[in-house]
């Protein structure tokens, strides 16, 4: 999660195909499959100075393990090089073989850390849930109405250089194909809150609506939650997050998120337990951000709404 957004220069993509998504027979599925790859991205950032930032070492592995899931999967996997102080690093894209393409929906993940530590809640948490969701999706058997295309950001810390790289160099008729765009960046904090991005400003607090489309993803994700028997929260489209490049451009936005920096209230405690008065994160951007600092309860939560919002999303995108 970063303050400000920047833009990037021009890049290069390095495609690989593959002809139909699979199912790995020995891979484990959901929740515990999540812990396994923040496991791996621990042991990446421990092998490589203790962080995953972008153009890093760190970040060159965790993009070469999620790659190689998701080619084993079936995927088609791109590359998209571009510039980001002064050197060179990447997004990861990847999508179903399948699905109309005039008709796309991105789900989207920053996979980077800051240099401060390993960047296991930010964004370790919203990588690997989003990771999950597209293999299980895979594992299904599951053949989507619309296209599918997981994006992977790459230097959201230097100010969502990534994905303003991505959806600047989009072509026009391209970026008219992107039906919607599902962000999660942060979704194991362990002081966890529940937020749905505000789609329809009913919060009327901050930026306005989302473009049209917005307040309908945010119905969504908060019917799932709703039924799994947690209240959420707006939070506002305040351009912290990658997020921020899409509704810019008039494509309907949304996602989840447990809280940074901020304070939890007494009232979000009552409501969601945890601790009044401390940070969603107390380890945000620090050496502490590890494995032991997520939330296995808001982790899980959040992986089975983003599953559900693939599957819904896969088959109906919304009016615009």
């Amino acid at each position: 999660m970063t303050v400000t957004a920047a833009a990037a220069v021009a890049g290069l993509a390095l495609p690989a195909s593959s002809q139909a998504l699979s199912a790995s027979p020995q891979a484990a599925t959901g929740a515990a499959a999540v812990q396994e790859h923040l496991q791996e991205l621990q042991k990446i950032a421990e092998a490589n100075g203790g962080h995953r930032a972008s153009g890093s070492p760190g970040y060159q592995g965790s993009i070469d393990y999620v790659k190689a899931k998701l080619d084993a999967a079936g995927f088609a996997t791109t590359l998209q090089e571009f510039d980001s102080m002064g050197g060179k690093t990447y997004n990861l894209l990847a999508e179903t073989p399948g699905g109309d393409a005039n008709n796309v929906v991105m789900v989207g993940a920053h996979l980077d850390s800051v240099s401060a530590g390993p960047g296991i809640n930010d964004n370790g948490t919203g990588s690997a849930a989003i990771l999950q969701a597209a293999l299980d999706f895979a594992g299904s058997g599951a053949q989507p109405k619309n296209k599918l295309r997981f994006a992977f950001w790459g230097a959201e810390e230097e100010g969502l250089v990534g994905s303003s790289h991505y959806v600047q160099t989009l072509p026009e008729q391209d970026r008219g194909k992107v039906a919607m765009y599902l962000n999660f960046d942060m979704v194991g904090s362990p002081n966890a809150g529940y937020f749905t991005y505000d789609g329809d400003d009913s919060d009327n607090e901050g930026a306005g609506p989302g473009p049209e489309g917005s307040a309908q993803i945010e119905k969504v994700l908060n019917d799932s939650f709703g039924g799994a028997g947690v209240a959420t929260e707006g939070t506002d489209f305040d351009g912290r997050s990658d997020y921020g490049p899409f509704i810019e451009v008039g494509i309907p936005a949304g996602g989840t998120f447990t809280g940074a920096e901020g304070t939890k209230t007494q009232e979000q405690a009552d409501k969601w337990g945890g601790q009044a008065g401390q940070a969603y994160d107390p380890c945000y951007h620090s050496s502490c951000d590890t494995v032991d600092n997520v939330s296995q309860e808001a982790l899980d939560r959040n992986l089975q709404v983003i599953s559900a919002a693939v599957k819904t999303f896969a088959e109906q995108t919304p009016t615009r």
